[in-house]
């Protein structure tokens, strides 16, 4: 199989769209333009396809709308613009797809959105909710309120970290550039397209050059080469594309070889599971009877509340946790669904008693499969 059959075949997408191609390089949102982005979106979302959009424009929106041709350096400014331009972008957004019949979802993040380990797993399952239920989340920074000390930098940031937040198969960088060239296209006649590379490749820093940043936008192929490597952790492929050529999403769907492939080397499962082997440290331990730990050595499934004995240690939702058999023995580790004060009250009992016990209920599961990794 080629690495274009991979994104042939992959059905879970981030798709960011930036400020340059929205806004028609500063002249204003192009609602032309993002009819067509909207209706390849739309035909993949009714084949089945899990699309998530990450869209820049909200400050480039507001500049526009306030007269204003530069962008302001001022923070405050910047705000005011976003604050103007969100609403103008997300109304264009949901006219669009409304011609398709379906429905979309605003989500603005920060970086503490995705640092703080309770609010990203919060983030994570609101947006799995709203993809399993056919809406299509539109997610952009949280322009009107974030500083620099946390932003994200540029949206292909963003873009790429919600790929790992969702573990995604393949995210979709539309830009101005029909693709990338081993050197600047507006310099060099002879530049060439780069057709496939590894994410990781330690040619592509010097490709790409210092970044050519628009009037409008922050970004520039160096952070679109760092978005890709940022995406890789999770096993996602990244594809940098033109917006403006015609059907490009479509046709990247279909497997056709345009734009410039990132690819990641790794499996999307193995580089989960090493991340959560390597890098994280636990913050208590489950006991599991013999059935359990049974179960979990031989058929490697999720862990069950009926299958724990005891619960050591304190943590919270998301946290690492080890897993240990009565001899003390570890078997595995992963990221647990409940806090330590509700693991303990549910110890023993039955999936069907979660919500009986807590008064709530979240998942069937202590740890699920893709969250566990045995030793």
């Amino acid at each position: 199989m080629t690495r274009r059959d991979q994104i042939k075949q992959s059905r879970r997408w981030v798709v960011k769209i930036g400020s340059a191609l929205l806004t028609n390089d500063g002249k204003g949102l192009d609602v032309e333009a993002i009819t067509g982005w909207v209706e390849q979106v739309a035909a993949l979302a009714k084949r089945g396809y899990e699309v998530v959009l990450v869209s820049s424009g909200a400050v480039a929106a507001g500049m526009t709308r306030l007269g204003w041709s530069q962008r302001p350096k001022a923070i405050h400014e910047q705000q005011a613009c976003a604050a103007v331009g969100q609403s103008l972008l997300v109304q264009t957004y949901e006219q669009a797809f409304a011609c398709h019949n379906l429905k979309i979802a605003q989500i603005l993040l920060d970086h503490d959105d995705l640092g703080d380990r309770q609010r990203y797993l919060n983030a994570r399952s609101t947006i799995r909710t709203l993809c399993s239920m056919g809406v299509v989340p539109i997610i952009n920074e949280n322009d009107t309120v974030v500083t620099d000390e946390i932003r994200f930098g540029d949206n292909d940031t963003l873009g790429a970290l919600v790929a790992n937040l969702l573990e995604v198969d393949t995210l979709c960088i539309l830009t101005d550039q029909d693709a990338m060239y081993d050197s600047d296209p507006r310099q060099n006649a002879l530049a060439q397209v780069i057709d496939e590379r590894s994410a990781h490749d330690p040619e592509l820093d010097q490709m790409a050059g210092a970044g050519i940043v628009s009037g409008v936008g922050r970004g520039g192929m160096v952070s679109k080469v760092r978005a890709a490597r940022l995406a890789a952790r999770s096993g996602a492929n990244t594809v940098i594309v033109g917006g403006r050529i015609n059907n490009a999403v479509l046709r990247l769907a279909e497997g056709e070889s345009i734009g410039t492939l990132l690819y990641s080397t790794q499996e999307p499962l193995t580089a989960r599971k090493r991340w959560l082997a390597g890098q994280l440290q636990s913050r208590g331990v489950l006991i599991l009877d013999e059935g359990a730990a049974k179960a979990l050595k031989e058929e490697g499934g999720s862990l069950l509340p009926v299958g724990v004995k005891t619960v050591v240690g304190y943590f919270t939702r998301g946290e690492v946790v080890v897993c240990r058999d009565v001899k003390g023995n570890e078997l595995a580790r992963g990221l647990v669904n409940y806090s330590s004060d509700d693991a303990r009250k549910i110890v023993g009992c039955d999936s069907e008693a979660i919500e009986k016990t807590l008064g709530y209920y979240d998942f069937d599961e202590l740890i699920h499969r893709d969250n566990l990794v045995l030793n």
